[in-house]
């Protein structure tokens, strides 16, 4: 099965991940496991929500891995009083000097770039929300009927407070799905906060040098689904996707009694990418089933929809998805 792919460059793959790792940690303490589902999204062309209380540096975070990445970063710092043009952008009237004649002139808004972060996407009401949907769904926006095209690779990275609720919006199902990904970022340990004061207290400047390039991201987001995947790991997606959903014959108690809509074809779609790439990075050339519990939590935590008897009695999706994996692998 590993004949399929090409190993040396498996091994450059490996090489330049653990490249972009050292070199992120020269600005980031800590965050590994964030820093790499970040990374799995880019490479699955998928886009990425990123929560996270204030102060965890998830902005930080976003902004060192464009400047590694040699792309174009742009940063939208969305608020309630935010127009969808003032992010897609927008015509101006200008006169040609000379015929005096009048036309349109369209001046691309912060969208064009290859890294978007729109920082505190809930802060913005729905209908600039969804100003975002044709950009992440199908790399276009269309201004007044003209369709521009963006520029690959394009990647969306939006950022939410979970904890602050008065005056924000939240993500409706519907736009949650379109994040490949979504990405935790927890309270750093006792000695990553040390390491933190000592980094951003003292004189030392750290810079980062760019370690891959614009065609490079491009030629690794074609060549990672090539990594070969059996039909028995996919059954095992399939399963674990159909457990989600309360209206199963054969899903859990636990499912039936807190979650009011599973995940869709979508997060199979999700968890088939997300484990080949994880795969890779591990250095391996073939999908296991461990690949698939290594990005289930990522990969399903904002597409199972709870209950109000969950939120009140404090049961989180990864909990679900945690028990789920649990008793799947019993069932193996």
């Amino acid at each position: 099965m590993g004949n399929n792919l090409d190993t040396e460059y498996v091994n450059q793959v490996i090489e330049k991940f653990s490249k972009i790792t050292k070199e992120i940690s020269k600005k980031i303490v800590g965050q590994k496991q964030v820093i790499k589902e970040i990374i799995i999204s880019l490479l699955a062309k998928g886009h990425c929500l990123i929560v996270g209380v204030p102060g965890l540096a998830k902005t930080m975070i976003v902004h060192t891995i464009a400047e590694i990445m040699d792309l174009k970063f742009n940063r939208i710092q969305f608020t309630p009083d935010l127009m969808p043009s003032d992010i897609t952008g927008t015509e101006v009237v200008e006169e040609d000097p000379l015929t005096k004649k009048r036309y349109y002139r369209f001046i691309p808004g912060p969208i064009f770039a290859n890294i978007v972060l729109a920082d505190e996407i809930n802060r913005t009401p729905p209908k600039t929300q969804s100003a975002l949907l044709q950009a992440m769904q199908e790399y276009k926006v269309t201004v007044n009927g003209v369709t521009y095209d963006l520029p690959q690779p394009f990647f969306v990275l939006a950022t939410q407070n979970p904890i602050e609720q008065e005056g924000t919006y939240p993500l409706p199902e519907a736009q949650l799905d379109r994040f490949f990904f979504q990405v935790n970022i927890d309270y750093p340990s006792k000695e990553e906060e040390k390491e933190i004061l000592f980094l951003t207290t003292g004189t030392i400047e750290s810079n980062v040098e760019k370690i891959i390039s614009k065609e490079e991201i491009l030629e690794l987001q074609k060549f990672v689904r090539k990594v070969p995947i059996s039909d028995y790991v996919i059954d095992y997606i399939i399963n674990f996707v159909r457990a989600t959903r309360p209206k199963e014959p054969s899903s859990l108690e636990l499912v039936k009694k807190y979650v009011l809509w599973g995940c869709g074809p979508r997060a199979e779609q999700t968890l088939v990418l997300a484990s080949k790439i994880n795969a890779l990075l591990e250095g391996r050339y073939a999908v296991s089933i461990e690949d698939v519990n290594n990005v289930a939590l990522p990969a399903l935590r904002h597409r199972i929809i709870l209950n109000y008897q969950a939120t009140a009695e404090g049961i989180t999706s990864d909990s679900i998805i945690l028990q789920l994996t649990e008793y799947l692998k019993k069932s193996l």
